[in-house]
């Protein structure tokens, strides 16, 4: 495969390998500071147009890419899977995330971002308005792992509330957000109103310090030190961070039910997903059980690089990943635990091949249950009751996502209401972040802000209110009290406690 916007090798770019046969896939430059600051320069002269385009007109511009994005699926897939390494289904997810971010927020944003009518102090002499206005220039720095869709899907808003966008993608995969950004100009939207600056982490940081937003995805280490960055410029900010998300199983679930969506839940995308289940918490008197049916599961994983669906587990993009899941496996038998099913390399298939392993006998002393392994490791641990899933749910600097898995719906949810994260399913993994019409994003280590949602659009806006005063009565005064003010003041205070909404 050729990529889109390649260039040639040069003492000033990057080199861009396919982790699956290790063949060079192409150059991207690396994006100097005075680059970063000319493109921040060019989003500012296009943002003025760009902003006083209707909500409505930019959601027909989004529209027009999300149809040639779908049109052009196939090809779409093939550029995320020749730099990840992923499977067909993980790079299929990223077209549909996509696809369904464009759809809700085409539909509801008009609604979302519309001016609010408040009531002012004074209802009858006054009529209060709350207007929502772009940021300016927003900088996107995005991961490697869903290279395409985490940087469209928080893009997608940002240009619909009226912000120009500049997207830093991972040095790895790079050529994903390049060839959906090629897609968002064939559809008509200005080049500079989002554009792309290619390279390492100086670039990142150079695009923090001129933008007016700033969005990133990516590890806490690294979320920190744009939270810092942001805090000494004062601008605003949102964070997607790591997590270590627990799944429940309790007594009366569905056992096979949960012991598949295991797998998908700590397999999908090879275990480098942000929401990927790390730690497997279930009730004691179905833990054998449950165990034994989880060993059946992997025993039929297809692993491979093969086209198709049927494929379940991909190459790891990284080689760090893999080094990071086997010192995990290693302290966990060191600690006492025991692997039951796979965890090691998988030459034949490709170099960073790696077959989910399937640990028992954990506990929170060890690295596999306590730092975020970005890999198919599924460590499974015995709960007594539910006091206890709690405590150890929520034993973590993490709070990303979750799930738990019983029949009874009405337990669950409780039970997921006492679960410290931003988000959490219940009998299925991932299901909030599939819903664009809600709000996904971390607590404590695990991020600030949410993507998804209203939440999502209205965190790329500024709010400004006005108060418009009809003059009835007004009469030139040099207090802000006058007689006829505070007259005013005491009826509207008596109103109040017996109108309601007045």
């Amino acid at each position: 495969m050729t990529p889109a916007n390649g260039t040639t090798a040069s003492a000033g770019s990057i080199p861009v390998y396919n982790p699956v046969t290790s063949q060079l896939i192409g150059h991207v430059p690396k994006t100097s500071r005075e680059d970063v600051i000319a493109a921040v320069e060019r989003a500012q002269d296009a943002g003025r147009a760009w902003a006083a385009f209707s909500v409505a007109d930019r959601c027909r511009y989004i529209r027009r890419f999300g149809d040639l994005l779908w049109q052009n699926q196939q090809e779409a897939m093939d550029v995320i899977r020749a730099e990840t390494g992923k499977n067909d289904t993980g790079a299929f997810i990223e077209v549909v995330g996509i696809d369904n971010t464009i759809n809700y927020y085409v539909q509801g944003a008009p609604d979302i971002l519309a001016p609010q009518n408040r009531q002012p102090i004074f209802p009858l002499l006054q009529y209060g308005k709350v207007y929502r206005k772009p940021h300016g220039v927003v900088g996107f720095v995005t991961p490697w792992n869903y290279p395409m869709m985490l940087a469209i899907i928080d893009a997608i808003p940002a240009l619909i509330a009226g912000n120009t966008a500049i997207i830093k993608p991972s040095e790895v995969t790079p050529y994903s957000v390049l060839y959906a950004v090629g897609l968002l100009h064939q559809a008509g939207i200005p080049p500079h109103v989002v554009q792309v600056v290619t390279g390492a982490g100086e670039t990142g940081a150079a695009l923090g310090d001129y933008v007016d937003y700033m969005c990133f995805t990516g590890s806490t280490a690294t979320g920190r030190k744009v939270a810092v960055q942001a805090a000494e410029r004062l601008i605003p900010f949102s964070l997607e961070l790591g997590g270590k998300d627990a799944m429940i199983v309790l007594a009366d679930a569905d056992l096979d039910l949960a012991a598949a969506a295991v797998f998908i839940g700590s397999c999908e995308n090879a275990g480098q997903m942000c929401t990927s289940i790390e730690r497997v918490y279930v009730e004691a008197p179905i833990y054998n059980e449950f165990i034994a049916r989880v060993r059946q599961n992997a025993a039929n994983l297809t692993i491979g690089a093969g086209a198709g669906f049927d494929v379940h587990v991909g190459s790891l993009t990284n080689e760090r990943e893999l080094l990071r899941a086997e010192a995990h496996i290693r302290d966990a038998l060191e600690r006492g635990a025991e692997l039951i099913h796979g965890g090691r390399r998988r030459p034949d298939l490709g170099p960073l091949f790696f077959e989910p392993a399937i640990l028992i006998n954990v506990d929170h002393s060890m690295l596999v249950m306590r730092e975020e392994t970005f890999g198919p490791l599924i460590p499974i641990m015995k709960f007594s009751n539910e006091e206890e899933a709690v405590r150890l749910a929520n034993d973590s600097e993490y709070g990303l996502s979750g799930a738990v898995f019983t029949r009874d719906l009405d337990r669950g949810e409780r039970l997921a209401l006492r679960i410290d994260t931003g988000d959490i399913s219940v009998n299925r993994n991932s299901a909030v972040q599939a819903s664009a019409s809600m709000p996904w994003g971390g607590q404590k280590h695990s991020g600030y802000g949410r993507r998804g949602g209203a939440e999502g659009l209205l965190r790329f806006t500024t709010t400004q209110s006005i108060v418009v005063d009809r003059q009835i009565g007004t009469r030139p005064s040099l207090s802000l009290i006058d007689p006829l003010t505070l007259t005013a003041l005491k009826v509207m205070r008596r109103l109040r406690r017996w109108i309601p909404g007045l």
